[in-house]
């Protein structure tokens, strides 16, 4: 059994439950570590992270309720940093690089928002090239440890979402395969860790973990070393799939 989970989100962003009943829960399943990992904020969309001045009581929450439960479990204080966020990251206990937008002109593109949106962009700006999206997603993803200095890659392939059984576009394709190996070789050079995410299984958008087991197999192929992560936004998700998935992605 997988006894930590780094990757969860509380009512400080976009998740459900306060720090402590996500505390509470992960000491009830026998989690030895609790890592919260609230979104950092960002001007340009609001609707998901943390408030701008919420910063200093989210991390004296953790403080507080680290000292509090610390007979039974240890609470970690960590974010996670999207790729246009500009935070200091020295008060945390560790850092999870994401990307979640494309900044194309002077518009940022949400990329976990909707297949619609990843449509529209490609209509908008690219004449329908959805691959075009994709790239410009990697080329963004490959750039997430310099830009945020993280400790370890938040859903490696997240533009993946809504792409299940290739209804957006073909993971098989040339263009996409390329986009994904050049971020892969960019971030492994690092040396950071990636997460094998399971928030889309429980949130009913994937019937696999984020990264797919392509791209799981070339990064382990490639020394890459890797963690486990819920991406739980709720009470009832933390720790989701973990000794499932353990046997099938083998590290």
């Amino acid at each position: 059994m997988i006894k930590f989970d780094l990757h969860t989100h509380t009512t400080f962003s976009d998740g459900k439950n306060t720090i402590e009943e996500m505390i509470q829960k992960a000491i009830s399943l026998g989690l030895d570590t609790i890592g919260i990992s609230d979104h950092s904020f960002t001007g340009f969309n609001t609707s998901y992270c943390m408030k701008e001045n919420a910063l200093d009581e989210y991390i004296n929450t953790i403080k507080r309720l680290k000292e509090k439960y610390k007979d039974k479990i240890n609470v970690l204080c960590g974010i996670e940093y999207d790729y246009f966020s500009e935070i200091d990251t020295s008060c945390f206990d560790y850092v999870i690089g994401a990307v979640h937008f494309l900044k194309i002109e002077n518009e940022y593109i949400e990329v976990d928002n909707d297949k619609e949106t990843l449509i529209d962009c490609a209509n908008k700006y690219f004449n329908g090239d959805i691959y075009k999206v994709a790239e410009i997603y990697y080329s963004e993803l490959a750039n997430v440890v310099e830009k945020t200095k993280c400790d370890y890659i938040a859903h490696f392939d997240l533009i993946s979402k809504f792409n299940e059984d290739n209804k957006l576009f073909d993971e098989n394709d040339v263009r996409y395969i390329d986009a994904w190996k050049a971020a892969a070789d960019s971030i492994l050079k690092t040396g950071r860790i990636f997460e094998i995410n399971t928030g889309a299984i429980s949130r009913g958008y994937k019937t696999k973990p984020y990264p797919s087991f392509d791209i799981f197999n070339y990064l382990k192929n490639n020394g890459a070393k890797f963690i486990f992560s819920s991406d739980s936004h709720s009470v009832k998700t933390i720790g989701f799939g973990f000794d499932y998935w353990r046997n099938i992605y083998e590290f």
